[in-house]
């Protein structure tokens, strides 16, 4: 795939055959996107009917009923969203049941995660990645965040032939077929270092579904609640990892310390730092207008699948919020963060020196750079080349009419904070 790919059709798609065919597909299918179908198929698939507690319920509910009565949400979409919600179903009966006759676990401590926090799109992926191909630390695949527990009966190799891997290939190879220019824009493939916000999903919370799909109904919940309850269950799914990694691979490879990332935390530090108290966390610091029109577009090129009409202007908005209300939490909260276990990582430093920075954080995280090690990082940058899926071309003002140095008043707040580089013009 060659390098500048410009998605010129994001307000009016030139869909593919294959993508009109999906469309065609399912354009007149029912989808029973409700608590009760959801739950069944789930119990079906696990052959377990124990959720644990149901507090879930009023979570779960909130999804099916914004997404079932979205009159612009297509059926493929739809569809899609409830496979979601029965994959996230399954794995709460499964981590259930497992910490139930297992009630060791919990027994298992996170020691010193290093946890990479910043705005989406603000390379908080790549960094997340370069530091996971350091072998000395544990991270999570995105196969194994989609479904930590095996389904029953089935063989759990942990390797590309596990089940979950496969499913996860498959999935993988749908959005690329669906939405070609994914892999340019977000790699979702099965061993693509991912998010722990995956595993808040079996108990439906975490911002993760504003990414799904455009879902303000979730947005204003989400903000509404307390969410240390959720991240304590992420911590727990965490501690189930890591005893499997202890009964598969003895205790050196269970000791391991976990490299962690999500920009939810960026809204969350408090409750971060009360979760995991020893946590080193890494900060990373970029354009806000380069990182909106670098979030818009991913989700309006996704809209083609999703709805009737492409929202250019409610995307605008939306994200534009969001990355606001992220910045001023971040703003707010950054100080409070222990000065021995923080460090903020400017984008434009991390881009010119990516396996420095990567030393930096490790330093404050009190890990030696070893010569090995070092290796590790330089053969990760070598095989995963910028752009090697081709470079997507961002242009908020000929996309979505908007100034980015007007849109970029708006966050005079954060650079009066922190020494941020303007990008995108």
């Amino acid at each position: 795939m060659s390098d500048g790919i410009r998605i010129d059709d994001l307000a009016e798609p030139v869909l593919t055959p294959e993508q009109q065919a999906a469309i065609d597909a399912t354009r007149d299918i029912q989808v029973d996107l409700s608590r009760e179908s959801v739950l069944a198929e789930a119990r079906g698939r696990a052959g377990l009917d124990d959720f644990g507690p149901d507090d879930f319920l009023e979570r779960l509910d909130v999804l099916c009923e914004g997404w079932s009565t979205d009159p612009d949400m297509t059926p493929f979409a739809r569809f899609g969203m409830r496979g979601t919600l029965v994959m996230h179903a399954t794995s709460r009966l499964l981590i259930h049941r497992m910490w139930q006759e297992h009630p060791e676990i919990l027994d298992e401590q996170i020691r010193e995660p290093i946890v990479v926090v910043g705005m989406p799109r603000s390379g908080t992926t790549h960094l997340l990645n370069l530091m996971a191909a350091d072998s000395r630390f544990r991270a999570l695949p995105l196969w194994e965040a989609y479904e930590p527990v095996p389904l029953p009966g089935e063989p759990a190799t942990w390797d590309e032939r596990d089940p979950r891997f496969v499913r996860c290939q498959e999935k993988w190879d749908g959005m690329q077929r669906m939405t070609p220019f994914i892999a340019a824009i977000h790699p979702m493939n099965p061993e693509h270092i991912h998010e722990e916000l995956e595993l808040m999903c079996p108990d439906f919370s975490s911002y993760n579904y504003e990414w799904l799909a455009y879902s303000p109904f979730w947005r204003d919940y989400y903000l509404s609640h307390d969410q240390t309850p959720h991240y304590r269950y992420m911590r727990d799914v965490l501690k189930l990892l890591q005893w499997q990694d202890r009964r598969r691979l003895g205790d050196v490879a269970a000791s391991r310390r976990w490299v962690l990332k999500c920009p939810q935390h960026l809204e969350q530090l408090p409750v971060l730092t009360d979760v995991f108290p020893d946590a080193t966390i890494a900060i990373t610091h970029r354009d806000p207008v380069a990182v909106i029109q670098s979030a818009v577009l991913p989700n309006a090129y996704g809209q083609r699948m999703q709805r009737r009409r492409i929202m250019l202007p409610e995307l605008l908005e939306y994200w534009t919020d969001r990355v606001e209300t992220l910045l001023r939490a971040c703003v707010r909260d950054r100080p409070g963060l222990d000065p021995a276990r923080s460090i903020d990582v400017p984008f434009d430093i991390f881009m010119a020196d990516d396996v420095g920075m990567v030393a930096k954080i490790h330093a404050t995280a009190g890990v030696e750079v070893t010569d090995a090690s070092r290796l590790e990082l330089e053969a990760y940058m070598k095989a995963h080349p910028r752009g090697k899926h081709g470079r997507i071309v961002y242009d908020l003002r000929g996309d979505f009419g908007v100034d980015p140095s007007e849109l970029r008043e708006r966050f005079d707040f954060y650079f009066d904070a922190f020494p941020v580089k303007v990008e995108a013009r």
